[in-house]
């Protein structure tokens, strides 16, 4: 059915009827080729290309699913840069992250229908065959209610939902009884315990075994629960019920969202991040689309379209009515207060953000969602992935990138609404970042800071998932599918549910009528019962001339939002002032304080003062814009104040067999060789100094001289390290820590400082590695006499680093054909460290971490530069509360804003361990022999690929 058939609908109009041309927008499968033509000059993609980046995702696929199934199966997730499973109580906690786990071989559950959209049928029979016989529900475990149930349950489910399809289809699982469907329906049981509260929102954990609140659950206890986690159930829940009959699951769920939608704040019908189970307080105010909240709007509009109850339909609107008023600010989606929502609750945006676009997609209002993916596709070309978090300037905020989906997955909403041939230029990036960047040996590895490069051993289940699934949809045509994918919707993990569920076993009221809901304009339903006229605009040129405004907008602009009243009448007042804007020398910027309330205050030292008196803004509104303003700007000083700390460095081996794929976060020094501004880098073999510690006269020299020495932390200061090292000879260092098991991964940046002296005579670059990163060049030093690294501010390209040099292709890139090429070539080069100047970078100062004598350490802030007209004091922020009667002034300092490339580092967990694993659990360390047979195997299966023309 073409959605080009389907009736209008005039504004307001809605309902049943008009659902099944809904389900087909929703579900994002129009005909590309139907809906709009490729645009002039776009440079249509033809179908050989699609097809060979179909195979390429294939055979992707496959070197992380093959890995994780020879290396850590049955452990719930692979670590990829170790070659093991990550099983919980046998790896140093990370926190929160590891509630996903429940040794319930969670990647492969989460993977089981990706197998069947990829065509994979063979290896989804043996796959749930090892589920059906391996899987263990019961474990005395305590995991995360909304991660196992949109991981485990949801993956039990889609496996089931295709498992039916593939027997009716008479060739595979004929033998298939509904296995899965009883897992899911005993986890589903498993998980019900939460909802014992008396709002129905449900506990954020439990225990498989002992439920919550029973003496062994070891939970029970918590009082809060974020949004998402409470909302993003229904579902998966309905399904459930639906598939087997039994209503309970479906009405629990509904309950929590009726409870979340009775909890909205009415004035500006938003939610926030945090909610107290039992009383139903927000305890988190902020409200945005990203983490926390972010898939409780999805749920809510998937919801009417999987069920067909009209109520979440009418519940989203009002929702998204909310959003575009509010937190909407072309392209960005800025978090607010929810009950003062023109004031922004923070000048950052975090990643799960990405998934909006797709959403709005199946809403139907397509101009926004391209606008704001073309913001996140900038900053994803400025550092190769999106990271965690970034600030409105798009400097980055938190570093990593645990190789999410949502922006793959908005990428495929995208090209299907809009036919547009960019959107497959954009997941070709996409593949080939991840093959350039994130490829190890062992499938495929987290960013710990996209950065410098430098690699987390993680791969989360949700990348198997969901990654895959879209990028593969993404260029596959219908005739390369083995079943009609229009008749699935996606859960939030890419997990499909069959539409026919509508009509199954309709235990609950549709429509719940003690339900208040707020009377809206008609035009907030416009987008209700989409059609291609509305939808896609007759210019070929629509989604071009909406990015071309943004192509730039991350490199050459720190973009200010749009005001909403340019927005609704295209002209009338000016935005708001930012903060970030601000600068003491405009007369203009000047004026707009004055309007505010707000007095600037010249000091003797060349700083400014700002303070604010609510009486004498011009307004209420300005009043309100001036507390705005007073609060972003002492954010804003604080965060740059926090920015001043240097960021950390990478250390990458490139000698045979890494060639530069292992890339270990460092810990930068304040004294040395900056290697910030050394473009190339400091290069060579690494030796052994004797003594270890460093802390004397070398007494190897002549192994020392022209590499760089490696030394372990302890008994003296690094400066002293450094001098005894460079007077042998040594072109730089790396100090390791002797802290057994300590890793980057779940510590804080180190930060080498000097010894109080003056260390300007120290010339060679120092960087210190934690002892789980310091142990895997150890380990290479053992096995391969001769190892080769390279010292830099961030990893470098394989085709940099080899430049010159004989290498195979396929490492510098797996996407051009090779020639016959030495691979062992590099093995015997000797390399000298080059110290090629490049133009200074911008770069942070500050939080410094000292070694004096012994074994204990320290920290130090360093001061940050002034700025010049308005410098930041951190003693000069402060904020009065004001008296409505007598308002007081509120105070800050005002820095001088700027694009600038400071990056501001994530908090770090603390490390703890969790006991009490069962041995059949035990981790499968590799030695090294093992790892490189399997890297010689995957170096053979690229060199046939490319033989093949894949």
């Amino acid at each position: 059915m073409a959605l080009s058939g389907a009736p209008r609908c005039r504004a307001g109009e809605r309902g049943p009827r008009w659902r099944r041309p809904w389900k087909l927008l929703a579900l994002g499968l129009l005909s590309a080729s139907s809906v709009l033509a490729a645009a002039p000059g776009a440079g249509a993609m033809s179908r050989e290309e699609k097809r060979r980046l179909g195979n390429q995702v294939l055979e992707m696929f496959d070197h992380a699913y093959s890995n994780y199934m020879e290396h850590a199966y049955p452990a719930d997730e692979l670590m990829p840069l170790t070659c093991r499973g990550r099983v919980r109580g046998q790896e140093p906690s990370r926190g929160d992250v590891d509630d996903a786990l429940g040794k319930f071989s969670l990647t492969l559950i989460d993977t089981l229908d990706t197998l069947v959209v990829l065509n994979k049928t063979k290896e989804f029979e043996e796959a749930v065959k090892k589920v059906i016989k391996d899987v263990n529900l019961d474990n005395d475990i305590v995991v995360s209610v909304f991660e196992t149930n949109i991981r485990v349950l949801g993956g039990l489910l889609g496996g089931h939902s295709v498992a039916i399809m593939l027997k009716e289809k008479g060739e595979y699982m004929q033998w298939y009884n509904g296995e899965l469907l009883h897992m899911a329906k005993e986890l589903g049981y498993k998980l019900l315990p939460a909802f014992n509260t008396t709002s129905g929102l449900p506990y954020p954990r439990v225990n498989l075994k002992f439920g919550v609140r029973h003496p062994e659950a070891r939970t029970g206890t918590e009082t809060d629960t974020c949004t998402a986690c409470a909302g993003t159930l229904i579902l998966e829940f309905a399904a459930l019920s639906r598939f087997t009959g039994t209503s309970i699951f479906e009405e629990y769920a509904r309950k929590a969202l009726d409870f979340i939608w009775e909890k909205r704040q009415r004035s500006s019908n938003l939610v926030g991040v945090t909610i107290n189970i039992h009383t139903g307080d927000w305890v988190r105010k902020d409200s945005g689309v990203g983490a926390g909240i972010d898939s409780y709007y999805e749920y809510l509009l998937k919801a009417y379209v999987l069920l067909g109850d009209d109520s979440f339909l009418e519940r989203f609107n009002t929702h998204y009515d909310a959003i575009m008023r509010y937190i909407s600010q072309p392209p960005l989606l800025l978090d607010v207060h929810i009950h003062k929502p023109m004031l922004n609750a923070r000048t950052w945006m975090d990643s799960l953000l990405a998934f909006f676009p797709g959403l709005q997609v199946l809403k139907g209002d397509i101009r926004p969602a391209i606008e704001t993916h073309e913001m996140l596709y900038q900053v994803i070309k400025k550092h190769n992935f999106l990271p965690e978090a970034f600030t409105t300037d798009f400097r980055v905020h938190w570093a990593q990138h645990p190789l999410r989906p949502e922006f793959a997955e908005s990428t495929y909403f995208l090209y299907k609404a809009t036919g547009d041939p960019y959107y497959l230029e954009v997941g070709k990036t996409l593949i080939e970042n991840l093959n350039k960047y994130a490829r190890v040996p062992c499938g495929f590895a987290a960013m710990k800071d996209v950065r410098t490069g430098s690699h987390e051993d993680r791969m989360d289940s949700f990348f198997l998932a969901e990654m895959f699934k879209y990028l593969y949809l993404l260029f596959a045509d219908k005739e390369d599918m083995i079943f009609d994918i229009e008749d699935y919707i996606f859960t939030t993990e890419a997990h499909l549910l069959p539409l026919w569920l509508s009509t199954t076993n309709q235990t609950i009221s549709k429509k719940n009528t003690s339900t208040e809901y707020t009377e809206l304009d008609d035009s907030n339903f416009d987008w209700t019962c989409p059609n291609t006229q509305i939808l896609f605009p007759n210019d070929p040129m629509f989604a071009q001339s909406i990015r071309e405004p943004l192509k730039n907008v991350v490199d050459k602009s720190c973009p200010r939002g749009i005001s909403r009243a340019e927005e609704s009448l295209g002209s009338g007042p000016k935005p708001p002032l930012r903060a970030r804007d601000f600068m003491a020398s405009n007369p203009e910027h000047l004026e707009i304080l004055k309007k505010m309330g707000v007095s600037l205050i010249h000091l003797k030292d060349g700083r400014v003062q700002l303070v604010q008196h609510a009486v004498q803004a011009a307004s209420s509104l300005d009043a309100e814009d001036g507390l705005r303003f007073m609060q972003e700007m002492i954010e804003l000083s604080s965060q740059q104040q926090k920015e001043q700390q240097l960021p950390p460095r990478a250390v990458q081996i490139v000698s045979h067999p890494f060639f530069g794929r292992v890339v270990l976060t460092a810990g930068p020094a304040q004294f040395g060789m900056d290697l910030s501004k050394h473009k190339a880098g400091t290069r060579g073999f690494v030796a052994t100094i004797k003594p270890y510690n460093g802390c004397s006269e070398i007494t190897n020299p002549e192994a020392v001289k022209e590499k760089i020495a490696l030394m372990q932390r302890g008994q003296c200061m690094f400066a002293e390290k450094a001098r005894n090292i460079q007077k042998a000879g040594a072109i730089g260092g790396i100090v390791i820590d002797d802290n057994e098991g300590s890793s980057s991964d779940t510590a804080p940046l180190f930060q080498m400082a000097g010894d109080g002296k003056n260390t300007d005579d120290i010339t060679i670059p120092m960087l210190f590695l934690f002892n789980k990163e310091g142990n895997i060049i150890l380990d290479a030093i053992r096995e391969y006499e001769a190892v080769e690294v390279l010292l830099s501010d961030k990893a470098k390209d394989r085709a940099t680093i080899f430049k010159g040099k004989m290498i195979p292709n396929y490492i510098i890139d797996s996407n051009l054909e090779i020639e016959n090429m030495d691979q062992k070539s590099s093995e015997n080069d000797s390399h000298k460290p080059t110290s090629e100047e490049a133009p200074s970078e911008s770069q942070d100062a500050g939080a410094v971490s000292e070694e004096p004598e012994g074994r204990g350490e320290s920290s130090a802030v360093g001061d940050p530069d002034p700025l010049s007209p308005a410098s930041t004091d951190s003693a000069g922020v402060s904020m009065a509360d004001p008296d409505p009667h007598a308002p007081g002034p509120t105070e800050a300092s005002a820095p001088e804003p700027a694009c600038t490339a400071g990056d501001s580092q994530p908090q770090e967990q603390n490390t703890q361990t969790e006991a009490n694993s069962k041995a059949h659990w035990d981790s499968k360390v590799q030695p090294m022999e093992s790892i490189l047979a399997d890297w010689n195997e995957d170096i053979e299966a690229f060199e046939m690929m490319e033989k093949d023309e894949l």
